[in-house]
């Protein structure tokens, strides 16, 4: 059986991008998100506060993992 805790936190994961964000920012890198308003292009979102809207290209090594992000700054939001 699940602790009750566990259940709560399954229950809304709406929140999952911004604990992306969060642990990104931490590490001082950019959080890079999808939302609807964008037009098909990706967010990338600096620590600093700074948004773009960008292309990537996402590169994996032999496990799939992703291991480099190349982007292309379409416009400054």
């Amino acid at each position: 059986m699940r602790p009750a805790i566990l259940d709560r936190l399954l229950e809304n994961m709406t929140n999952m991008h911004e604990l992306g964000r969060q642990l990104a920012f931490e590490r001082d890198r950019p959080f890079y998100g999808m939302y609807k308003e964008d037009g098909g292009y990706y967010r990338k979102e600096m620590p600093s506060g700074e948004k773009y809207l960008v292309t990537i290209e996402v590169f994996f090594d032999e496990f799939d993992r992703a291991w480099r992000i190349n982007d292309t700054v379409i416009k400054e939001l």
